[in-house]
């Protein structure tokens, strides 16, 4: 086996929590549309998609070898660029999951490996046209091709299965829509291993062969390809919960026929990417794919607002993870006791984002609850703000009847706060006098005996 240096040891043990990350991150993409039209209940949807990830990460190296052999110089590397890395990846991979966005784990590790590098050997030692031709183009293209072959194939299944709104045929083809979204979610899932998984056999291989424990050019090895396939099965089997509500349901409503064909679309682009090499986002893919099923469906919306924060993400995520790269790669080059001060850095950072998202509990309980609907605008928040107090009571008319119209008026406009409306309510009671008693009216009748009624005729 392999001889390892501590800090090879460090490097895999990072990597492999990258892994993990990189599981509960993207468990989304193959399971959020399942989930999200009712085809899988959320435990057995992340359980499938854990045990197809680990088969799938034994079916192919081609993007391990991607990362390990094409995009920077394996001379100018040492273990720390590698860590250092991984830093980057894993922070951002947090900070997304911790606010629900599905952004992107590759382009998270490209970014934090291109950052690193370029701080510890320079500019020269990333290889340009592999990043442009295998990460870059990809990255834009794919959620494209991805969104309008799920667009199209939305449209031709409503075209050939009806509308699915009523009708014996139509809940029949909406049942089958929900057996196929099942096989098609499974069939993500294998891909995701395939391309997600290899992502971090490669950086693995990599320190590997910077650290001088296997010969420059090799393959992943057996335990490498073990190792990374337990660990995102392991994160898919968590849930990232938070991003799966953003992808089921914060970004659009599916119907079974749209999860179908968003998830048919993205396993066929995913699938095609891995066997070309390409160290594709299946983020972007499946985002794509969800964004043209929702279009695909007549009267269907997309709610661009999400996709919107979604895509400034995409964006940030490469050069932020670069950043964060590169600045790790800084500390660590001071030393031993500049790496052990990153690591420490890592752990206090992951700890506090978690004890943050435990204020708010996203879990398989209330995926698909409350909390996908966009907030309320600036003209709803200022008329709320607003809103009359409800009226005082009267002397003499009930209360039902003053509080309903004022009742119906301020309900879509929001409540006024508690101390406002106590404060007038006191003013007002002080200033009118309590109505005086009166003698109770019964206003149904009695029913009088006719011999108490009319007084019996005199007797002559």
């Amino acid at each position: 086996m392999e001889s390892f240096s501590l800090i090879l040891a460090i490097v895999v043990i990072t990597a492999l929590a990258f892994d993990f990350t990189n599981g509960f991150h993207d468990t989304a993409n193959a399971m959020a549309t399942t989930i999200s039209t009712g085809a899988l209940k959320p435990k057995v949807a992340v359980a499938m998609s854990a045990a197809l990830n680990l088969v799938g990460a034994f079916l192919s190296v081609e993007v391990a070898n991607t990362i390990s052999k094409g995009l920077v110089d394996e001379a100018g590397i040492r273990p720390e660029v590698i860590f250092a890395a991984l830093v980057g990846a894993i922070l951002w991979n947090l900070l997304t999951w911790l606010v629900g966005l599905p952004s992107s784990s590759s382009h998270a590790l490209m970014g934090g490996l291109i950052g690193a590098t370029v701080a510890s050997a320079g500019i020269g030692a990333v290889h340009g046209d592999v990043l442009v031709t295998k990460v870059m183009i990809p990255a834009v293209a794919a959620p494209i091709v991805a969104g309008l072959a799920a667009l199209a194939a939305t449209r031709l299944s409503y075209a050939i299965g009806g509308n699915g709104d009523g009708g014996a045929n139509g809940k029949a083809a909406e049942k089958g829509h929900r057996v196929g979204q099942i096989a098609s979610a499974g069939l993500v899932s294998l891909a995701h291993g395939t391309n997600d998984a290899q992502k971090t056999m490669g950086i693995i291989t990599l320190a590997l062969i910077a650290g001088g424990a296997i010969a420059p050019g090799s393959n992943p090895p057996t335990w490498v390809i073990l190792c990374a396939g337990l660990a995102i099965a392991a994160g898919t089997y968590i849930g990232g919960w938070r991003i799966i509500r953003t992808m089921g349901s914060g970004l659009t409503d599916l119907r079974p026929q749209q999860g179908f064909a968003a998830q048919t679309s993205s396993a066929a682009a995913i699938l095609a990417s891995s066997h070309l090499g390409f160290s594709l986002s299946t983020t972007h893919v499946v985002s794509g794919s969800v964004m043209g099923a929702g279009l695909g469906r007549k009267g269907g919306v997309v709610r661009w607002s999400t996709a919107g924060r979604m895509a400034i993400a995409w964006v940030l995520t490469l050069p932020a993870a670069a950043l964060v790269g590169a600045g790790a790669e800084a500390v660590t080059g001071l030393g031993d006791w500049g790496t052990a001060l990153v690591a420490v850095f890592l752990v206090a950072s992951s700890a506090a984002i978690w004890k943050i998202s435990r204020r708010q509990v996203v879990d398989h309980t209330n995926v698909t609850g409350a909390g996908s609907e966009e907030p309320a605008g600036v003209v709803t928040q200022a008329i709320a703000a607003v809103a009359p107090p409800p009226a005082a009571p009267v002397p003499g008319i009930p209360a039902q009847a003053v509080g309903a119209p004022a009742a119906a008026f301020a309900a879509p406009l929001g409540a006024v706060p508690a101390t406002a409306a106590g404060l007038l309510t006191e003013d007002l009671a002080a200033t009118i006098p309590a109505p005086a008693s009166a003698p109770r009216i019964d206003p149904t009748p009695s029913a009088t005996p006719a011999s108490a009624a009319v007084p019996p005729a005199a007797t002559v």
